[in-house]
């Protein structure tokens, strides 16, 4: 009975972590299948900030589908919020959005901070592997925050 105490107990962080772990393969999954559609139609010969255009078309695609799937999973399942009222809705999803861009941001940034800091080294023959991973689980846990207190608020 202990465990099932503690799953109801943590119930929207274990469905926050859940529907992150699909998030992350919608990402995947929906950039793979871009890449080979938009190589099938020959953008990978054009080059567009240092990567072929396939890739870098591909790469904002699927970070659409991976924040629209996560508003909705993130609205109905983990913060129960039911209503799609226009008024409800739309104020949520843009500050969502927001709260998204502003966290890829930072994220972008604290990266190359923190390789310039020190972790640089590689791990697992990646460099700067240290510095990326603990950058996401920073934004992690402030998408966490920003959802709970000021995007799906009770």
């Amino acid at each position: 009975m202990k465990i099932k105490e503690l799953l109801i107990k943590h119930k929207e962080i274990i469905s926050y972590i859940f529907f992150g772990a699909l998030t992350t393969a919608v990402s995947f999954v929906s950039y793979s299948i871009f890449v080979l559609l938009f190589n099938a139609v020959g953008l990978q010969n054009i080059v567009f900030l240092g990567a072929s255009l396939a890739v870098s078309i591909a790469n904002l695609i699927s970070w659409v589908c991976a924040v629209l799937f996560a508003f909705v999973t993130n609205k109905l399942w983990v913060f129960n919020s039911k209503s799609f009222e226009k008024d409800v809705v739309l104020p949520e999803f843009l500050k969502f959005l927001s709260s998204r861009i502003a966290t890829g941001v930072l994220e972008i940034i604290a990266v190359p901070l923190l390789v310039s800091l020190g972790l640089g080294f590689a791990l697992f023959g990646i460099e700067g592997l240290l510095a990326k991973l603990i950058a996401t689980v920073v934004v992690i846990i402030l998408n966490y925050i920003l959802s709970k207190l000021l995007i799906f608020k009770k």
